[in-house]
C-alpha cells in the first residue's frame, strides 16, 4: 500500500515534459493496486467466518523459549539446540521458522505421544535449517501430510526452501525444513 501511494505521489509531481515517465508510473501504480486487491480477496477467502485479523505482534525465533516452556508445561520436555551464530532474519522467514517449530512440537505432543523432543536451529551463511525430532510413535495411519504439515510445506515453498517429514530410522518422528535467507550469501 505504501509503495502504491509513493508511486502515485511521484507520478503527480512529474512535470508535463515527462509524460512518458508519468504513464509508466501509472502502470506501476495500477499493477500495485491490482496485486493488493487480489491479496485482499485471497486473505478474505482464507479467513473463516468470524475470524478477526491478528493485531498482536507475530512471534519469531526469539520467542522459542516461551513456546518450549508452554510445550513443557503441557507434558513434553523439549531441548533447544542452536548451531551457528544467530543473525536477524527477514520477518516472514522468522515467523515461518517459529510456526514450523510450533507445528512440529504440536504434532509430537498430540499425535506422536512422545516423551521428549529436540529442536535444532542451524544458522548457515545463506539459509536457516530447522529440525524438530521426537521419540514418539509417529503416525502409522497417516501419510505424514496432515493439515498442519501441509501448512508447513506451503510456508517453506513460499520461500523456496525444502521440507521433509517422516519416521526416523531409529524411531520417532522428524520434521525438517530449510529456508533460504536472501542477502546472506557470502
Amino acid at each position: 500500500s505504501v509503495m502504491v501511494l509513493q508511486v502515485g505521489a511521484v507520478r503527480h509531481r512529474l512535470p508535463d515534459a515527462l509524460a512518458e515517465d508519468r504513464d509508466a508510473l501509472r502502470g506501476v501504480e495500477r499493477a500495485g493496486r491490482t496485486a493488493l486487491a487480489e491479496m485482499r480477496r485471497l486473505l478474505a477467502a482464507m479467513r473463516r467466518d468470524g475470524d478477526e485479523a491478528e493485531l498482536l505482534p507475530q512471534p519469531g525465533l526469539d520467542s522459542l523459549d516461551s513456546l518450549l516452556g508452554e510445550v513443557g508445561r503441557a507434558g513434553l520436555p523439549v531441548e533447544l539446540h542452536v548451531d551457528g551464530k544467530p543473525f536477524p532474519l527477514p520477518r516472514g522467514v522468522d515467523l515461518s521458522a517459529y510456526r514450523i517449530v510450533q507445528e512440529g512440537l504440536t504434532n509430537a505432543l498430540k499425535h506422536a505421544h512422545a516423551s521428549d523432543a529436540d529442536v535444532t536451529v542451524r544458522y548457515r551463511p545463506d539459509e536457516l535449517e530447522i529440525e524438530v525430532r521426537d521419540n514418539g510413535g509417529g503416525s502409522s495411519k497417516s501419510d505424514g501430510l496432515g493439515h498442519g504439515l501441509v501448512g508447513v510445506r506451503e510456508r517453506v515453498k513460499i520461500y523456496g526452501g525444502e521440507m521433509n517429514a517422516g519416521t526416523a530410522p531409529e524411531g520417532g518422528f522428524v520434521l525438517s525444513a530449510r529456508l533460504p535467507v536472501e542477502g546472506r550469501r557470502r
